[in-house]
């Protein structure tokens, strides 16, 4: 599994993906990890599959009591599938994952991690002196969804928006956009319901200041290109699954 640095100051974040272990028909997915001096973040741990690479990967930057917390945008099973074992590997741990999806998480395993349940409106996760937003991100593509904004290192893990579908060993930042579209194009239109909760999401987040985009699938966005995707998804017609 790859490891990247994508930024380092008073604390880091770290992308892992591009697992070429896996098996061709499993989607290929980015879990992020903040670090800071003492704790760490783990958002979109990944899928059941991913388990044993995850931990290898995350124990190589951080000691395992040190893995304090958990973060589910949503339910679905390539984000956090795995719980069940992380539950037996961190039993000390918090999940922050939103309040609608509980019942229906706790079908992966939660017996010894907290459950942190997220409200409706987002929240805050105080990481050992970091402060990062929960943002809202309903119906894009899961009726209770949520991203996490870091205002110092100025990223933006945006599960699912802002992802492409690709095969191999890709780039990890999108290198030309105008390329890149045609492969989000789809994934878009076809998992994202809503006109209106894409509207209000984007205004949301273009009060944000955002050097990075770092979605669940496929490359990050980092300078002008997160202003182009923003300009790109405003304007592209979502759920035509009708």
């Amino acid at each position: 599994m790859k490891i990247t640095k994508i930024y380092e100051g008073a604390h880091q974040w770290l992308m892992f993906g591009r697992d070429n272990t896996k098996p061709a028909t499993i989607i290929d997915t980015n879990q992020y990890m903040v670090r800071t001096a003492s704790r760490c973040l783990l958002m979109e741990p990944g899928g059941i599959e991913l388990f044993a690479p995850m931990l290898a990967a995350a124990v190589h930057h951080a000691p395992v009591e040190e893995i304090t917390d958990l973060f589910a945008s949503h339910q679905d099973p390539d984000i956090i599938s795995s719980l069940g074992l992380w539950d037996r590997a961190l039993p000390h741990a918090r999940l922050h994952a939103p309040l609608l999806w509980e019942g229906f998480l706790r079908h992966f395993g939660c017996d010894a991690i907290e459950y942190v349940a997220i409200p409706d409106q987002g929240g805050t996760i105080e990481l050992g002196g970091v402060q990062l937003q929960i943002v809202p991100a309903h119906y894009l593509h899961s009726s209770a969804n949520f991203h996490i904004y870091d205002p110092v290192a100025k990223i933006l893990m945006s599960g699912d928006v802002g992802a492409a579908l690709e095969e191999g060993d890709t780039p990890v930042f999108v290198e030309h956009f105008d390329t890149h579209v045609e492969k989000m194009r789809y994934f878009h239109q076809r998992w994202m319901p809503s006109n209106q909760a894409k509207r209000v999401w984007i205004e949301r987040v273009r009060k944000l200041d955002i050097q990075i985009l770092a979605p669940q699938h496929g490359r990050m966005f980092k300078g002008d290109d997160v202003k182009r995707f923003l300009d790109w998804f405003e304007a592209l017609p979502v759920g035509i699954a009708v």
